[in-house]
């Protein structure tokens, strides 16, 4: 029960600000939003304390835990930042006075279908429920309806169903394997059926469906060169639907690839899909590398900056091994917050510069005495500086490649992360430092601030001192990617 009211209580945010009159639309929506990510975080809290949770069509272990204690975290900071976001766009007349309350209605389903891949057990509904993040999440890309939203809403729209028809045929492809080697067409597509009984799967069918797997999840998740969709979207995407694009959407199609790889690595030993896995993850974080460095605009470069992070896990996940897993499981967590925090503080940005070319943004440490700050110090956690819990983790992957004897993943993954840093220090810098170039609206809120102040501080303080029960919880996570559960 406490599994289907998780995904059942967006709905009622959804209901609450559709319906509700006035200002009580904002407020209804968010009480619901706080009552799903506060039932969210006890539902993980449950699992890590007494273990996995099975019943019907769901499952819920420590991987799934983790990601769903995120999608809470950041839908709850989505879901705040876009009252104030929202009515600010209603004064500027970008958006009719009846639209924010359609906005929460696709934002929370938004956030239940999301609830929902990582509560199903079943790799079929994994999908269809994929699929529904997706549909709402075109929506809001093209909120604004705009020429550019719409173009990068069907951009989004079409790329991604084309990669999700490839991982359907990479479920089916599962689907018959099971059926055929384990006789049983109910469980056939049941993950824990799968993994346990591997060995007994033909590797062929196998090695063929993870490959559409990959392709066809990794479109979603932004691995290059699949990730043609995702600058756009994110950019013309409203502020806060982008924090939850980048921080929670992305790891949503990874953590399905990550459950069929499990499979595989059953079936066919490590070799070949974790190779795919580094492969793929390498490949993304050079690609990000160029367009980090010459980028204008604020958001695309955080949306760039995303596929370089999801790139990151992925070369995590597939090094695998306990340092290999619990990097990938702390960069999770800390990506996700970090990536929020700094497309929150983007919005405030461009809200009171009026731009999101960040040539024409200067002084804003002046300007937006807290915000301003934040954004640096931000960017450079987000870059891997140190103290920060991406440094830690940037750190173990490289750590592993080289102990693993993949030296030339460390090396190439090195300069990138190199040449990163010194892109997002410069782009950073150059917005925050020095004196401010024209007039800024002022007028920071105590509440504006604590969205990306207290992400920001658990960030850093992940960086410096993970705390035991967070331990414990990754500890688990290890647990699970490494054969128990």
């Amino acid at each position: 029960m406490l599994v289907l009211l998780v995904i059942l209580a967006p709905l009622v945010a959804a209901l609450l600000g559709r319906f509700l009159p006035g200002r009580w639309s904002d407020r209804g929506q968010l009480f619901g939003a706080t009552l799903a990510s506060l039932l969210a975080l006890a539902l993980a809290a449950r699992v890590f304390l007494t273990g996995p949770i099975a019943g019907g069509p769901f499952y819920l272990d420590a991987l799934g835990a983790l990601l769903l204690a995120v999608i809470a975290l950041v839908g709850w900071g989505g879901a705040a930042e876009s009252i104030g976001y929202l009515r600010h766009d209603v004064e500027a007349r970008r958006l009719a006075a009846d639209q924010p309350r359609w906005f929460y209605v696709w934002y929370h389903l938004f956030l239940a279908s999301m609830f929902a891949v990582v509560t199903f057990e079943n790799l079929g509904l994994i999908w269809v429920a994929i699929e529904a993040t997706t549909v709402f999440s075109a929506i809001l890309v093209g909120f604004y309806r705009t020429k550019d939203s719409l173009e990068a809403a069907w951009k989004y729209l079409i790329i991604c169903t084309v990669g999700i028809s490839f991982a359907l045929f990479g479920t089916l492809l599962l689907y018959y394997a099971g059926a055929h080697a384990l006789g049983s067409e109910a469980s056939a597509l049941s993950w824990r059926v799968l993994r346990a009984n591997a060995g007994q799967l033909d590797p062929r069918l196998i090695r063929l469906a993870f490959v559409f797997v990959l392709v066809g999840y990794g479109t979603k998740a932004g691995f290059a060169p699949l990730h043609t969709w995702l600058p756009d979207a994110h950019s013309q995407a409203p502020t806060p639907v982008s924090a939850v694009l980048s921080g929670v959407l992305l790891p949503c199609a990874l953590y399905a690839i990550v459950r069929v790889h499990l499979i595989a690595v059953g079936a066919l030993g490590p070799a070949f899909s974790s190779t795919l896995l580094i492969g793929m993850g390498t490949l993304s974080v050079a690609v990000a590398v160029p367009f980090i460095l010459i980028q204008h605009d604020l958001k695309r470069l955080l949306a760039y900056s995303s596929i370089e992070h999801v790139g990151l896990m992925t070369v995590a996940f597939g090094l695998g091994g306990p340092i290999g897993f619990f990097a990938a499981a702390v960069h999770l967590v800390t990506h996700g917050l970090g990536k929020a925090l700094l497309f929150f503080a983007a919005g405030a940005f461009s809200e009171r510069y009026g731009t999101r070319n960040m040539a024409r943004i200067h002084g804003a440490a002046r300007a937006l005495p807290f915000s301003g700050p934040i954004l640096l110090v931000g960017a450079l956690a987000i870059a891997g500086a140190p103290p920060s819990g991406l440094f830690l983790s940037e750190l173990s992957v490289l750590a592993v490649g080289f102990a693993t004897g993949r030296t030339w993943v460390s090396v190439i993954l090195l300069a990138c992360l190199t040449l990163i840093f010194g892109g997002m220090f410069f782009h950073a810098g150059r917005m925050v430092l020095g004196a401010p170039r024209q007039t800024v609206k002022r007028g920071e809120s105590i509440g504006a601030l604590a969205l990306v102040g207290v992400p920001l501080a658990l960030v850093v303080l992940l960086g410096v001192f993970i705390p035991p029960p967070i331990v414990s919880a990754i500890g688990q996570v290890v647990t699970v990617l490494r054969g128990a559960t």
